[in-house]
C-alpha cells in the first residue's frame, strides 16, 4: 500500500484537489470512529417472525453516509455491523444482511397502506423495487465489521476492497477519464439507481463480481444529499481499477493541457475549521432511509 499511497498524492496533485480517498475493507474487531449505536437486528428471520421494532428502528435510525460524512471531517473511520448498522438499508447494501427485507421493498417504493409507512416513491411499484434489490446484492462480507476509513490507514495485510472519492464536478471529470482512459473502456463509468451506501460499496463490488471493469458514481440518493456538499458526488472503483489508474495517470489526459483545473474550482467540499463542527447535521437526522 505504501506504492498505492505514493501514486495517491501525486493523483491528488494532478487533480488539485484536497482530501484523499477513502477506502472500505471488512474487519472483525471494531475501528475507532463513528457508527451506530446498538439496536434493531435487520434479518428476514427477524421480520417473518414479526421481532422487529420498527418505531425503535426508526427512532435510532443511523445513516452510513452521515456516518461517512462525519469521519471525513476527522480523517477517522465509520463502520457499521449488522447489530449495528442503524439502517435495513445500509445493513443491506454493506453486504451484513441477507436476503434484503420485504419491508424496504415496500418502504422505498409504494409504502404499506394502513401504516405508518408511507413509502419514498423512489421507484413507482413493489415489482420494481423488488427487481433493483435483487439486482443490487452485493457479495457476502469477509468480516463482521463494514469499515470505510481514509485510504492512508491501509496496508498490504488487509488492503481496501474498495477506494472512494467524495468531489466536485472538476475532480470527477478527472477521474472519469482516467478510468475510461486506464480500463480502455468508454464503459468504465456507471452511475446506478441506488442508496448512497449502494453506490460507494454494493455497485463496485458487484460490477466486480460479475467481470466487469467499473467506476461508480453517487450521491444521487435524495434522502443522503443532506450529508454531502450540494456540489458533490462520490466515485468508487474496487482496487484493481485503481491500481491501474494510478499507473496510467502520468501519460493520461491529466498531465496534458486538456486538463487544466483551476485552484479554487476543485477545493475539498469539505468545510474548513472556520466553519464549527456544530454546524455539521448528525448522522442520526438523516430521514429513515431505506
Amino acid at each position: 500500500m505504501n506504492t498505492v499511497n505514493e501514486k495517491t498524492e501525486r493523483l491528488l496533485e494532478l487533480l488539485n484537489h484536497g482530501e484523499g480517498p477513502l477506502g472500505i475493507q471488512y474487519a472483525d474487531e471494531k475501528p475507532d470512529g463513528f457508527g451506530p449505536k446498538p439496536g434493531e437486528i435487520f434479518t428476514r428471520e427477524r421480520e417473518s417472525a414479526g421481532k422487529i421494532d420498527w418505531d425503535k428502528a426508526f427512532t435510532d435510525f443511523s445513516c452510513v453516509i452521515g456516518n461517512v460524512w462525519l469521519a471525513r471531517k476527522k480523517r477517522t473511520a465509520a463502520w457499521l455491523s449488522l447489530e449495528e448498522s442503524g439502517c435495513m438499508g445500509g445493513a443491506f447494501y454493506s453486504g451484513l444482511c441477507g436476503p434484503y427485507l420485504e419491508t424496504n421493498v415496500y418502504y422505498v417504493s409504494t409504502g404499506i397502506p394502513g401504516t405508518p409507512i408511507e413509502g419514498e416513491h423512489y421507484l413507482p411499484s413493489v415489482e420494481s423495487m423488488r427487481a433493483f434489490i435483487e439486482d443490487s446484492t452485493p457479495p457476502p462480507p469477509t468480516g463482521k465489521y463494514c469499515v470505510i476509513k481514509p485510504l492512508e490507514q491501509f496496508d498490504d495485510a488487509a488492503p481496501p476492497l474498495v477506494v472512494a472519492f467524495f468531489a466536485r464536478p472538476e475532480v470527477l471529470s478527472g477521474l472519469f477519464g482516467l478510468a475510461c482512459y486506464a480500463a480502455g473502456d468508454h464503459n468504465a463509468v456507471a452511475s446506478p439507481f441506488g442508496a448512497g451506501c449502494s453506490n460507494l460499496i454494493a455497485w463496485p463490488l458487484i460490477y466486480q463480481q460479475r467481470g466487469l471493469e467499473r467506476a461508480v458514481i453517487g450521491g444521487f440518493d435524495l434522502s443522503a444529499r443532506k450529508f454531502m456538499q450540494t456540489d458533490e458526488l462520490s466515485f468508487a472503483m474496487p482496487l484493481a481499477l485503481y491500481r491501474k489508474m494510478l499507473d496510467a495517470m502520468e501519460t493520461s489526459a491529466l498531465t496534458r493541457h486538456t486538463f487544466a483545473p483551476s485552484g479554487e474550482g476543485v477545493e475539498s467540499a469539505i468545510p474548513t475549521t472556520s466553519r464549527s463542527r456544530a454546524s455539521l447535521p448528525s448522522a442520526s437526522r438523516c430521514c429513515k432511509r431505506n
